[in-house]
């Protein structure tokens, strides 16, 4: 079985920062896109961020524009979500995922494979 090992979610006040990381096998890291989704109580869960294997291009959603930062580390098949500025709306639980198709389609409906959710707290 696929695992996305997700960690580095915890409590923060708000306007601090994280470092969420996905580790992944090589073959996922090398040909899906990988990327984050988040769910927080009682809403849907909604895309966040992404990097594209095709051609290593970035995606946000907008309420993360200019906060969020993306990148991968070749070396460790991990790819890291940094997160400033935190707000208390962004508290949720923030999932790991892997879109074969390589491209950030932002679809739940295409992400293959799913970590074990880790939990971010920001209190105000």
């Amino acid at each position: 079985e696929v695992q996305l090992q997700a960690s580095g979610g915890g409590l923060v006040q708000a306007g601090g920062s994280l470092r969420l990381s996905c580790a992944a096998p090589r073959y996922i890291f090398e040909d899906y896109a990988i990327g984050w989704f988040r769910q927080a109580p009682g809403k849907e869960r909604e895309g966040v961020s992404c990097i594209s294997r095709r051609d290593d291009s970035p995606y946000y959603e907008d309420s993360m524009k200019g906060r969020f930062t993306i990148s991968s580390d070749n070396a460790s098949n991990t790819v890291y979500l940094q997160m400033n500025n935190l707000k208390p709306e962004d508290t949720a639980v923030y999932y790991c995922t892997a879109d074969p198709w390589g491209y950030c389609s932002g679809s739940i409906a295409t992400q293959a494979y799913w970590g074990q959710g880790t939990q971010v707290t920001v209190s105000s």
